[in-house]
């Protein structure tokens, strides 16, 4: 199969954030409990129907979100369900003391519905950019950690969290992302999905890069390269099972984020293999313990080698030097064809 014939994956028609938000009111309607808090962004963060169909349970704080968490902890004591609404940045940096000590601590049931995460702002630059959040979250005890990878799993993820009590947090996007996933799978906080079975090597992947990470597969494939996908929806608490089975039955294993990979899905899953012992080798896929810069995000994603080419020419690299494959590298070409819409 030639990089011609890859198929492109279909573009969602909303994006994640807005999805989410969509499903938090078709869950409002049945659970009273939910309530709304946001920092002056509703609307940016898809979030102005909920605003629209129950303006008596919604708090607008203003550009104030450490005092949003308080406000929503206060809420949680007294038994309401708050979902936080602002950018992943700000949620995780500028109020993280007030998630930590108002929210993980006393493990109170609010949700941090945290949009525009990654480079989803890519030109706004690093005071915007999300790309060590994961690895601030999953440090806080009792916090669940939740990273979907289209509109679909974006939906199913706001159910699944109303029904789990506890603090959790929601990483999701801004921009109408392809479509992973068909509309009957299952999800299960904690679970991971396989999305491609492969004998040779694993990779595990979350959020934004999933899109590219299935394209690797296919272009590893023309070379003979079978590669099991992982999607790891749930970073916090991570499917050890998962990781153990893959790094026991594949070759080498590759996680792939657009998240510093110090602390975020590649520091989780190196964590779990360094407690097993005598498994395949990591490679992190990430940003490498840098800041990504300012652009647009796909030119930004292709700079730190996080395109679909670029992770599939490195991974072919590492192998052949490692020796579990035999030949010599010739690139992939650099001009495949963009996702429909996008």
């Amino acid at each position: 199969m030639s990089t011609e014939m890859i198929s492109i994956l279909p573009i969602a028609p909303l994006a994640s954030g807005i999805a989410a938000g969509k499903r938090l009111v078709e869950e409002a309607k049945k659970d009273p409990r939910i309530w709304l808090l946001t920092a002056d962004v509703a609307r940016s963060t898809g979030l102005g129907a909920f605003v629209d169909e129950f303006p008596n349970r919604f708090i607008n704080v203003g550009i104030a979100e450490q005092t949003m968490v308080g406000v929503a902890a206060g809420l949680a004591t007294c038994g309401k369900l708050p979902y936080l609404s602002a950018f992943a940045a700000m949620l995780s940096l500028r109020a993280c003391e007030q998630i930590r000590t108002d929210v993980a601590y006393p493990n109170l049931n609010v949700k941090i519905f945290a949009t525009h995460s990654g480079l989803a702002l890519a030109k706004g630059g690093t005071t915007h950019h999300a790309t060590e959040d994961l690895a601030i979250m999953r440090s806080m005890a009792n916090m669940t950690v939740v990273v979907p990878c289209d509109m679909l799993e974006a939906e199913k993820m706001i159910s699944a969290l109303v029904r789990i009590p506890g603090p959790a947090y929601i990483r999701l996007r801004r921009g109408n992302d392809p479509l992973v996933h068909e509309e009957d799978f299952n999800l299960e906080i904690g679970r991971a999905i396989q999305l491609k079975d492969g004998k040779h090597i694993t990779i595990i992947s979350c959020g934004r890069l999933m899109a590219e990470c299935l394209i690797v597969t296919r272009i590893l494939s023309e070379k003979g390269i079978q590669a099991r996908l992982l999607d790891m929806h749930t970073v916090k608490p991570i499917d050890v099972a998962a990781i153990e089975k893959a790094s026991r039955e594949t070759e080498m294993v590759f996680t792939v984020e657009d998240h510093n990979i110090l602390g975020g899905l590649g520091g989780a899953v190196a964590e779990v293999m360094a407690e097993l012992g005598n498994v395949a080798p990591l490679y992190r896929f990430g940003f490498r313990d840098v800041y990504a810069g300012i652009g647009p995000e796909e030119q930004l994603l292709d700079k730190h080698g996080l395109s679909a080419v670029k992770i599939a020419n490195k991974i072919r690299e590492i192998l052949l030097h490692r020796g579990l494959i035999t030949g010599s590298i010739s690139p992939y070409p650099e001009d495949l064809p963009k996702s429909k819409g996008g």
